[in-house]
């Protein structure tokens, strides 16, 4: 895990859970509570639930859990319900939600996943309004776990959907990488494992916003009732605009 200044980056979080394991249903705990927020509450319907009312969901009691180091997403089905997780790193220990807002922001993950068709990251910046697609929104990495992952810009002020740049790469979710995302006035960049996969410059987002693991399912096919595995986060690292 990186930790320290950057030229142009001034560091406000890392997180490299190795404080100590959390079993499923007790994350964030005392141990990660400080530093972390499960975000939503069991039941709250994800993003194909919203769109498309799909049976999935966001359930971080039968979801997240840290073990051995890292913090560990158990995707599966129950119920007839596929389950994600979205949680939110806190930049100070009594914020409250959105938890970790900036204006501008560095943002680094490592992590793998099993390849769990029909189950999906959009890890994000999403804007403190609320107002989407008005203020935009910057997705990385984001993809289908059973598939390869991209960068999404959807632009300021635009139609409804306002993606104005993709950015695709050959890589599986099933070796471990690092995914960067530098948000500066004006542009948004992309690191996959260091090398830059692409740079926005076009209606880029301009207004504060805030970091989600947002993690879930049925965007385009719902997985499998039998699909299950795992997602795992080894760090997070957040600098702000210096």
């Amino acid at each position: 895990m990186p930790v320290g200044n950057l030229p142009g980056w001034k560091q406000v979080f890392t997180e490299d859970f190795v404080s100590g394991n959390v079993p499923v249903g007790g994350f964030p705990g005392d141990v990660y509570g400080p530093k972390w927020s499960a975000n939503y509450a069991d039941g709250t319907p994800d993003t194909a639930a919203q769109l498309n009312q799909a049976k999935s969901g966001y359930f971080p009691s039968k979801v997240l859990s840290v073990q051995d180091g890292v913090l560990d997403m158990y995707l599966h089905s129950e119920n007839g319900y596929s389950m994600g997780a979205a949680p939110a790193p806190k930049l100070t220990e009594t914020s409250e939600r959105p938890y970790n807002s900036q204006l501008y922001g560095r943002y680094s993950v490592r992590f793998k996943g099993d390849a769990l068709k029909g189950f999906k990251t959009a890890w994000l910046l999403w804007p403190d309004s609320k107002q989407w697609p008005r203020d935009g929104e910057i997705d990385f990495p984001e993809g289908d776990l059973a598939a390869t992952i991209y960068a999404a810009m959807h632009g300021t002020g635009s139609d409804e959907g306002g993606l104005i740049d993709m950015f695709h790469t050959p890589s599986s979710f099933r070796f471990w990488h690092t995914a960067t995302t530098e948000w500066s006035p004006g542009r948004v960049e992309f690191f996959l494992d260091g090398r830059s996969i692409g740079m926005s410059t076009t209606a880029t987002p301009d207004t504060p916003m805030h970091y989600i693991l947002q993690t879930e399912s049925c965007l385009p096919e719902c997985p499998d009732p039998a699909t299950s595995g795992h997602l795992y986060v080894d760090w997070v690292a957040i600098w702000e605009k210096g």
